[in-house]
């Protein structure tokens, strides 16, 4: 087996969660940070985008839609709203979102803690990166 963070010579992995940074990505806005644990640039997946995010108090993606992507987002902590189609929906821990291609969407701390959720996105490309 391949020590933690190193990949075996069959690219499968065990990354620590703590060695992967914070990044704000395009379109993201204040505070609104992921941990990119699992994506072509950092893994060489091929298939699948996988984040873990934090979202502080007020912190948002702006909307957007992907062309052939499907998303599903699992809430672990907090509290804020899911827009979808222009609907908001409140969601809280342990709510699971699936976000089907071509539907509008954005999601938003409205809560007083941070809200954590992670991201799963397939396919990783098709013109465009997850968000």
């Amino acid at each position: 087996m391949a020590e933690q963070g190193k990949a075996e010579s069959n690219g499968a992995f065990i990354r620590r969660i703590a060695e992967v940074p914070w990044r704000e990505f395009p379109n993201h806005f204040g505070g609104a940070l992921s941990k990119p644990l699992v994506m072509p640039e950092n893994s060489g997946s091929r298939h699948i985008d996988y984040r873990i995010s934090m979202y502080q108090p007020m912190a948002y993606v702006a909307r957007h839609h992907h062309k052939v992507q499907e998303q599903v987002y699992h809430v672990l902590e907090g509290e804020g709203l899911m827009e979808i189609a222009g609907k908001n929906h409140v969601v809280r821990k342990h709510d699971v979102i699936f976000l089907p291609p071509g539907v509008e969407h954005a999601i938003s701390n409205s809560g007083l803690v941070d809200l954590v959720f992670l991201v799963v996105t397939s396919p990783v490309t098709d013109d465009e990166k997850p968000v």
